[in-house]
């Protein structure tokens, strides 16, 4: 789309006004800010990471996010004021709250939560009625049956049963894989919609032992794509799930199933869909994350659009990227459901001719909730009311996660474990997902749960030598900033209580990581043991506490929220990165 008609849009919508222009004021008093017309014959809608939000949630976008060498100074590597000027977004608007850092807690007082399935429910079906009947279609990228207590509890199938009255037709997965394969099969079975994945094939032994698959010959373990009439256009979806699930979660639970990017079977596949199907448009839904899609579509040729999730980058304007066969665009719709992203494809005698894209913020004081998914979202939650609701403190500053690096939730997080498990050091992952908690507000379980909720919540406590600390630190951030993208196998760095470093992103693997300290100043040695606490491990199940449990007795002992020491590292040798706002560490 060229940024004059973005803008057009954003002005029809209000958007891109000043705040005054774009306050939000009750239903009946308040512009319509989803008003734009359908073009063309089909109208794609995608939604990604909704991390098993089933109600409206806060959501702080990273100030931290950095990119090197091709993704420099690009999306989705661009935070705060720099993303605003690179959209032409006025700062201080609702879209300015929506897709950045800024004044968060702040704006998010004035223009309310985002997202929730029974306010997803309303704006889908509008955008549905406006492209006609049989024009459109609804996509999921994955990360849908993970990240709340109601997830964890049901192993999923709440979420099943949301995209099911959502009307979701397509999806792929990644977190989804962090149930039982036995469980993610059922859930697929009960799924009304289509679940896709090109790259998921069976083990060589599963093969001879006879698991089940959608292909026993090619072994696939999923329908690779689907073929649907949308506005008398035969489109292709392909699906991409998360090439690196069994390293970077545990492989124990999906044992006979392998991954990959596998950029050379899409490649191949792709072409066949064009021999053979004939189709108008082949559209890839992918969970590779921004960087990787961007590169897999200079790759593969023969993408019209890649419609990617996994590293929860809301994509205010879409990327267009150069292939042998044309241009492919790129796009990402945030998580926690506070996005749709809207792909109108208009064709012409030899396909995609012209597009028209939009983010859509889904305000959650801006759409009338849907009655049945509300009754089926009240229904879920009933039988853990009572513990979901638990008070455990209040938040004496914004609680947030995602980012780079370390967070305040993240923070939190650590702190517990190492005053429950009496360490010196405490390691937490870099999860993206996470909600956010305003100042002020009441820390409940479900916040924890939002946080934490994994189906490998163990914690330990274990001994490890500064030596291997640094391995450790070390190996995360070469996964992060690797120069290859398709080498980063996804999540931020892993955060950090009571342990202080500098970061040098752009140095070789290995060098990235010195100057490790404890919180009193005292230099971490190669040889000394220190007690470190941690959780989710990936490899055999660790023999703690869940992790929510230990942050919940952490919290109900202090009654405040509170952080003494941000524990995030001094960044060494970054230059100017528009990846970078409001960060107060560098060197």
């Amino acid at each position: 789309m060229q940024r004059r008609e973005f803008l057009r849009l954003l002005a029809i919508a209000g958007l891109a006004s000043g705040p005054a222009g774009c306050a939000v004021r009750s239903r009946g008093g308040q512009p319509d800010i989803y008003a734009a017309p359908p073009f063309g014959q089909a109208r794609l809608i995608h939604f990604t990471d909704c991390h098993a939000q089933l109600l409206p949630v806060h959501f702080r976008e990273p100030n931290v996010n950095l990119g090197f060498g091709n993704a420099l100074n690009r999306p989705p590597h661009l935070v705060g004021h720099a993303l605003l000027d690179h959209a032409d977004i006025a700062a201080g608007t609702a879209f300015a709250y929506a897709v950045s850092h800024l004044d968060f807690a702040e704006a998010a007082r004035r223009y309310g939560k985002v997202g929730g399935f029974a306010h997803l429910v309303t704006l889908v079906n509008r955008l549905r009625d406006e492209a006609g009947p049989g024009n459109s279609l609804l996509l999921d990228g994955g990360d849908t049956w993970q990240g709340s207590g109601t997830a964890y509890w049901t192993r999923g199938r709440d979420m099943v049963g949301a995209c099911n009255l959502l009307g979701v037709d397509v999806m792929t997965g990644h977190w989804e894989f962090t149930y039982l394969d036995s469980e993610v099969l059922q859930n697929i079975a009960e799924f009304a919609g289509e679940f896709v994945a090109q790259n998921v094939r069976l083990t060589d032994d599963a093969i001879f032992e006879g698991a089940p698959a959608f292909d026993e010959d090619t072994g696939h373990v999923f329908r690779p794509y689907t073929l649907r009439d949308v506005g008398g256009r035969s489109i292709a979806i392909i699906g991409q799930a998360f090439p690196y699930t069994p390293i970077a979660n545990p492989s124990r639970f999906i044992p006979n199933w392998t991954f990959g990017i596998r950029a050379g079977e899409l490649q191949d596949l792709v072409n066949q869909i064009r021999e053979r199907d004939r189709p108008d448009a082949i559209v890839l839904l992918s969970h590779n994350g921004m960087d990787v899609d961007i590169k897999l579509a200079g790759v593969v040729s023969g993408l019209d659009a890649i419609l990617g999730g996994h590293t929860h980058d809301g994509m205010p304007l879409p990327m267009l990227v150069d292939n042998d066969l044309g241009k492919t665009i790129v796009t990402n719709a945030g998580s926690n459901g506070k996005f749709l992203s809207v792909l109108d494809l208009e064709f012409g005698n030899d396909g995609v001719r012209d597009f028209r894209y939009r983010l859509l913020p889904v305000f959650a004081n801006l759409l009338t909730p849907d009655a049945e998914m509300e009754a089926y979202i009240a229904g879920v939650r009933a039988p853990h009311l009572a513990t979901l609701d638990e008070p455990l403190a209040t938040a004496d500053q914004l609680l947030y996660r995602r980012g780079n690096f370390n967070g305040t939730f993240d923070q939190i997080i650590c702190d517990a474990q190492r005053e429950v498990g009496d360490a010196q050091i405490a390691l937490s992952p870099g999860f993206r997902w996470g909600t956010s908690v305003l100042p002020g507000d009441t820390v409940t379980m479900e916040r924890v749960m939002e946080q934490t909720c994994i189906t490998y919540p163990e914690t330990y406590v274990q001994e490890m030598t500064g030596e291997q600390i640094k391995l450790i630190l070390e190996d995360v951030c070469d996964n992060l900033f690797n120069p290859d993208p398709f080498y980063q196998q996804g999540g931020d760095m892993v955060r950090t209580g009571g342990l202080d470093y500098v970061c040098a992103p752009l140095a070789a693997s290995g060098q990235r990581i010195s100057d490790m300290t404890l919180n009193d100043g005292t230099r971490i040695e190669a040889s000394r043991r220190y007690r470190v606490a941690g959780w989710a491990r990936v490899g055999s199940q660790a023999p703690g506490a869940p992790i929510w449990e230990v942050v919940a007795e952490y919290l109900r002992d202090t009654g405040i929220a509170r952080i003494d020491k941000l524990n995030t590292p001094v960044l060494k040798g970054i230059g100017d990165n528009l990846g970078l706002a409001d960060y107060p560490f560098v060197n």
